[in-house]
């Protein structure tokens, strides 16, 4: 991957559009609004446009941009974006797998360090932790190359039968809602008995759980299935 660079308020504020937009954008890699930007980064819609001319106008641009049209990643802004996602998701995993910070808590602490590591720090980490391919939220690490896995998953809400399912990720946004999860036993690789209420959302019983939880549906959706397990399996 790239150099590595000393973090400053300028390469951080740099640093997280550019996540942003690689969340935003998708597997698709669809255009980006300006709104959607603003309303992730919890900016005013002005500052969005200011930075995005920015980064659309150095010497190495960072993204495509037009006015009314969203944005996209560049090709130099893509490999960055994942550069930093991948300082992040292996920080989170040496936090949680060596230091054993709660999982509700590795992802606003890689937040803050994500942009001061060395690229040496981050091999060593890589390689302290045996090289792992998922951060402990169930997210796919980027590769040293700068290529994200492909993550066969989809959001709980998609599923319409009741059933067992193997939990493949929880998002990383709400702390006060993964730690419900992981007080419930809703972990990546999880097996989960799921009941679909229509009228409310669902509710989710792990593997020798004791208490079942109830999410609604918008709450559901931060957790994603890998697959689905036969009733004998």
């Amino acid at each position: 991957m790239s150099p590595s660079r000393k973090g400053n308020a300028n390469t951080e504020s740099v640093d997280n559009y550019l996540k942003a937009i690689l969340a935003l954008s998708g597997p698709e890699e669809r255009r980006v609004s300006s709104t959607s930007l603003a309303d992730r980064l919890g900016v005013a819609p002005a500052s969005v446009t200011n930075m995005l001319q920015k980064l659309a106008s150095s010497a190495v641009p960072f993204v495509a941009y037009e006015r009314h049209r969203g944005v996209l990643l560049s090709a130099a802004g893509k490999r960055r974006a994942l550069e930093v996602l991948r300082h992040h998701r292996l920080i989170e995993t040496f936090l949680y797998e060596v230091l054993d910070y709660p999982l509700e808590e590795v992802h606003e602490e890689a937040e803050r360090l994500e942009h001061f590591i060395s690229e040496r720090f981050e091999e060593r980490i890589a390689a302290k932790l045996g090289h792992p391919k998922f951060d402990p939220h169930g997210h796919c690490i980027p590769g040293m190359d700068g290529k994200m896995p492909k993550q066969l998953s989809k959001p709980l809400t998609d599923i319409h039968e009741q059933g067992t399912l193997i939990v493949d990720s929880v998002s990383d946004a709400d702390a006060l809602l993964l730690k419900r999860l992981r007080a419930h036993g809703i972990i990546p690789g999880a097996r989960l008995r799921v009941t679909n209420e229509s009228a409310y959302g669902f509710v989710l019983r792990a593997r020798r759980a004791s208490k079942a939880l109830r999410l609604s549906r918008d709450l559901a959706a931060a957790v994603r299935i890998r697959s689905r397990i036969s009733e004998g399996g």
